[in-house]
């Protein structure tokens, strides 16, 4: 029995949840959507899997996000909510000898993005939201941090969680990479009308940051397409696409719209991974529906790139 899930907070604190309210001895295997849905991940049997897209042979499967809906029966799990972890303390909640409950809160919190322009410009002064912010697969996975957290997690509250010199070590990064990522941002972010693009393509190594910032920077937009690189050999282009959470004018479901670049998510933000042969092509259709901004949800198709 194993626990398959991806590195953000919400994964984090489902993997707390579920070793505690399992008899999990393996650690987890920590993965992204995109590799689950091309099926690039290996599911065993008995394996529990969340805050990802279904795959068959998992014994137990919890999720929220929109464009992961299936119509198959399966045990555990689904439905449209602010965190796949909040399921799972619901799900399993007379199982906890711990009160998980702030955390479970903070990770509905962050998952959904429900943040406060003073939580995304200083951080600093709320501690959940930047342990969060040092949690990321963008530059290089640091899977011994991860588990670490996972750990700490389950014996102490967030200031001891806090307190621990790694864990300190990365919030003091975080910090001091948001001013940087300021400029990082405004040299490299382009408005299309109600469309801000920020394009870290001529990085070899991109620069990390609060994802929520080009919010506060451009506020006039509603939506952020965020292009990189996956890696630097510069063969699959990563496109991160997020309702602003300043600015509620998007009128388009960006897991639906990036399910047709085999990518997906929630309604207000999603990714998708792409062949650099064919990333431009797909990125300037995806630009040009969130110009539009009109409403998707009748699409009926998955189109392929």
């Amino acid at each position: 029995m194993r626990i398959v899930t991806r590195p953000d907070f919400d994964g984090i604190v489902c993997a707390v949840l579920l070793y505690e309210a399992l008899d999990v001895k393996a650690p987890v295997v920590w993965v992204e959507p995109n590799h689950v849905q091309k099926g690039l991940v290996d599911i065993q049997n008995g394996d529990i899997v969340a805050n990802l897209p279904y795959r068959e042979g998992c014994a137990l499967w919890f999720d929220h996000h929109y464009t992961h809906q299936i119509d198959e029966p399966f045990e555990g799990a689904f439905r449209i909510a602010p965190s796949a972890a909040g399921m799972i303390f619901q799900y399993y909640q007379s199982s906890f000898q711990r009160d998980y409950s702030e955390l479970v809160q903070a990770a509905d919190k962050i998952d959904s993005a429900n943040l406060t322009l003073d939580e995304v410009l200083h951080p600093e002064k709320y501690p959940y939201v930047l342990l969060s912010l040092t949690i990321s697969n963008e530059v290089q996975p640091n899977e011994p941090y991860w588990n670490k957290l996972v750990e700490l997690f389950r014996e102490f509250d967030i200031q001891h969680v806090l307190d621990n010199a790694e864990v300190k070590q990365h919030c003091q990064t975080v910090v001091a990479q948001n001013d940087r990522y300021v400029d990082f941002l405004r040299e490299h972010t382009r408005l299309d009308q109600q469309v801000s693009i920020t394009d870290f393509r001529p990085f070899d190594n991109p620069p990390g940051g609060n994802r929520f910032l080009v919010y506060s920077l451009f506020p006039e937009s509603a939506v952020n397409v965020r292009i990189r690189y996956e890696d630097p050999n510069k063969d699959i282009v990563v496109v991160n696409v997020g309702h602003s959470i300043f600015n509620p004018k998007c009128n388009v479901n960006v897991g639906l719209m990036l399910a047709r670049y085999e990518g997906g998510g929630h309604r207000g933000a999603g990714s998708t991974r792409l062949p650099v042969d064919k990333a431009d092509k797909a990125i300037r259709q995806i630009i040009d529906c969130l110009v539009k901004n009109e409403n998707n949800e009748c699409w009926c198709f998955v189109f392929r790139v």
